[in-house]
């Protein structure tokens, strides 16, 4: 734990921050996980803001303050704190020091969203970051000391899930089907540093079926893939998360294996979770694609072909 002081200007600056009846503090305190107090010193006068928590938290805290200390009149509709420090900042480090950030408008929002909604639900195309996105900012919180695991699940369609059948242990089975999901792991934390969260289950990458039965506590769930999953698949998800978990779903419904495509819950979702506080769905376009020019150019074309059929 440490403490961090800022020496406010008047009361007036200190009410301005704090918001009607503190809900700026209290939104921020909710979202870092952090303590903030404000007194007026006996001998000088001095208003002085602290700032008590977890050392990355604080300094994110201290960040977010000063920024409106210098935008005053920033607002926003959203329910966490008015706004994001900057749309540069970093989720976070890779293990070779490169710095992971938002590089869209609908990224930054995603970022947002994330760390202010218990559920948030992406929706878009192949490329824009969806899981790369989620695993950064999971690994953000586990730096940091907000969450105790990480969960990264998908449903495995071409096995029909039946795992069983097929030869080699677990991971044996699963390997082939998960393995994409290995990729932003290795690239930010590195195959060593990775390898051993996962031996020790800090990590657990795992099909969605072995998701029956658990409850997961101080746990940073990711769904992935999430248009392949069934309506009994993702209440059975949706109700694993336990105190102090986050839970990130990310698919696009343009890449649906199911048999039946109907059935695919991630269509269904913002119609079941409609009005419910706390989750906020957040949609990427093909303006969103930040991988080589051409997949962006690539689902252009495809979009365009299909709608003409």
């Amino acid at each position: 734990m440490v403490t961090q002081k800022i020496y406010l200007h008047s009361l007036s600056e200190a009410l301005k921050l704090s918001g009607p009846q503190d809900e700026n503090f209290r939104r921020l305190e909710q979202k870092h996980r952090v303590q903030i107090f404000v007194r007026q010193t006996g001998q000088r006068g001095d208003i002085i803001l602290t700032v008590r928590g977890n050392a990355s938290q604080v300094n994110r805290t201290i960040q977010e303050i000063e920024y409106f200390r210098q935008h005053p009149d920033t607002r926003t509709n959203e329910p966490g704190p008015a706004a994001t420090l900057s749309s540069q900042e970093a989720v976070v480090r890779t293990f070779h020091g490169q710095s992971i950030i938002p590089r869209t408008k609908n990224q930054q929002e995603y970022i947002r969203a994330m760390n202010d909604y218990d559920l948030v639900v992406a929706i878009g195309p192949a490329g824009t970051g969806k899981t790369f996105l989620a695993v950064a900012q999971a690994v953000a919180w586990l730096d940091t000391g907000l969450i105790s695991r990480i969960i990264l699940t998908r449903p495995v369609v071409e096995a029909g899930e039946r795992l069983g059948f097929l030869p080699g242990d677990l991971y044996e089975k699963v390997q082939p089907y998960l393995k994409p999901l290995y990729d932003a792991f290795h690239f930010i934390l590195g195959p060593e540093k990775f390898r051993f969260l996962r031996e020790d289950e800090t990590i657990e990458i795992i099909p969605l079926a072995y998701m029956r039965g658990r409850t997961l506590d101080d746990a940073f769930l990711i769904l992935d893939e999430a248009q392949n999953t069934t309506t009994e698949q993702m209440k059975m998800f949706l109700t694993r998360f336990g105190q102090n978990s986050r839970v990130v779903i990310t698919g696009d419904i343009t890449q649906i294996d199911l048999t039946n495509k109907k059935e695919s819950a991630l269509v269904l979702l913002p119609e079941v979770l409609a009005g419910i506080a706390g989750v906020k769905f957040v949609y990427f376009s093909p303006e969103d694609v930040v991988r080589h020019v051409l997949v962006k150019k690539i689902i252009a074309a495809f979009h365009k072909w299909e709608k003409g059929r």
